[in-house]
């Protein structure tokens, strides 16, 4: 971003004017001001650059300040300044929003880490904007993660926003709602696409063997190793790690994984040797990890570093509008996996699942999905087999309609334009069919 400048807010004179002069000879361009009134006229949606602020100020504080931003663009990266006894408010800041925050007192090149991390974070979101809106159209993150309300929309946005940078990221969400999926697609749309990506189940392996299995070992490095190997870390040099529930990491190896973290480097079992670690770290939580930082059971420390992007995937309970168009596209691919005639799903049908409770989530809607297209069953509802010609195309009809209803959220007119039909046509054939709008959408 030639155009890329840092906006510096603080109310201490001689601070601001000596950070400012520091950073200008980084090589950054820098405008001061001595608080946050004039710095929001300024911050838009193609802002090019970062805002650094002083946490504590008269007037606009940091926080008020970092919160009204957010407002205008969630994306614009903000670095909070904090004196000692502010960490605890910085940490709230960084959950609500804030990029990074930096303590008193810190040196020229720290801060300027620190914001040239945040100046690519940026200039990736930027791109990545007028790339979308050149393309205009469906993409393969879409084809993924399908869906039309808000929480989706914004996922995908931030999926493209943070993909190609090589920031480590935290994926939170309930079970079966997709987590790995969107971890496959950060993969996918970054740098490291070509090189491996490597899953590790943290809950799933032994507590005895979870040091070898990470970092590899020496031959004689414990009974029974007797010859060397390559840990998951090691094997996923150049590309992407996913550790899948980062919660279930025990207490005595969380620390170990931190140094690895910060400095990218791993000893295998039973070597002093360094090995370099090329690779971008993703880890998924089904759990409040503040929680469990508050309850002794995950470091704190761990947990900031692991949080420098944080990634929401919503449960199907948060996104209920989505729920029969996603079924839908779930009993096309159904269909396709085992060799099945694509179907029309009755209307009674889409309408159940839609009002369904789904604990389970996607995982648990493609499994009934699959019933569906195996015929074990029919939504949780027995249908009454249709016998005659007349009765077959009227059942086709029927589900067509539904269908296209469902795809459309109910709106009629794409639907009669779709189906090559008139308004008054699709009228009397959803009052033939009994078929109701709202009973085929929900609100969000």
């Amino acid at each position: 971003m030639n155009d890329a400048k840092i906006l510096l807010v603080d109310d201490e004179e001689e601070l601001r004017r000596s950070t400012a002069q520091a950073l200008e000879l980084s090589g950054f361009s820098v405008e001061t001001y001595s608080n946050g009134d004039h710095v929001l006229e300024l911050i838009g949606y193609s802002f090019p650059g970062v805002v650094v602020s002083d946490i504590r100020m008269p007037g606009i504080d940091g926080m008020t300040l970092m919160q009204k931003i957010r407002e205008l663009d969630p994306e614009v990266p903000v670095i909070l300044v904090t004196g000692h006894g502010d960490v605890q408010l910085a940490v709230k800041a960084m959950r609500e929003g804030a990029y990074d925050f930096i303590e008193k007192p810190f040196t020229p090149e720290m801060l300027a880490g620190v914001i040239r991390r945040a100046m690519e974070r940026r200039g990736l979101v930027l791109e990545n904007r007028l790339l979308k809106a050149v393309a205009g159209k469906r993409d393969d993150i879409e084809a993924r993660l399908p869906g039309r309300t808000q929480v989706m929309v914004d996922l995908r946005y931030r999926i493209r926003a943070i993909g190609a940078s090589d920031a480590d990221t935290l994926i939170v969400g309930e079970t079966g709602a997709g987590k790995e999926v969107v971890a496959r697609a950060l993969h996918d749309i970054s740098a490291r696409a070509s090189r491996p990506f490597i899953a590790i189940n943290c809950a799933a392996l032994p507590a005895n063997l979870i040091e070898s299995e990470l970092f590899g070992h020496e031959v004689g490095a414990f009974p029974g190793a007797v010859r060397p190997r390559y840990g998951k870390f090691e094997h996923g040099r150049g590309g992407t790690i996913l550790l899948d529930e980062i919660g279930s990491m025990p207490f005595d190896l969380q620390a170990k994984f931190l140094r690895v973290l910060q400095e990218r480097v791993i000893s295998r079992l039973g070597s002093n040797e360094v090995v370099a670690l090329d690779v971008r770290f993703i880890a998924t939580s089904k759990v409040d990890l503040e929680a469990e930082v508050a309850a002794g059971r995950f470091r704190a420390d761990l947990f900031y570093r692991l949080n420098v992007a944080t990634l929401h995937v919503p449960s199907l309970s948060q996104r209920r509008a989505d729920v029969p168009l996603l079924f839908l596209q779930l009993v096309r691919e159904a269909a396709a996996r085992y060799g099945r005639d694509e179907m029309a799903v009755p209307p009674d049908v889409i309408s159940d699942i839609a009002q369904r409770d789904w604990p389970g989530n996607v995982r648990e809607l493609r499994n009934a999905a699959d019933r569906l297209v195996l015929g074990l069953d029919n939504g949780g509802r027995q249908a009454e087999e249709a016998t005659g010609l007349a009765e077959r195309v009227a059942e086709f009809e029927r589900g067509v309609i539904a269908s296209a209803l469902v795809a459309h959220g109910g709106s009629l007119r794409p639907v009669y334009e779709s189906l090559g039909i008139s308004r008054k046509t699709l009228y009397e054939k959803m009052q033939k069919y009994g078929l109701d709008k709202r009973m085929l959408t929900t609100e969000s």
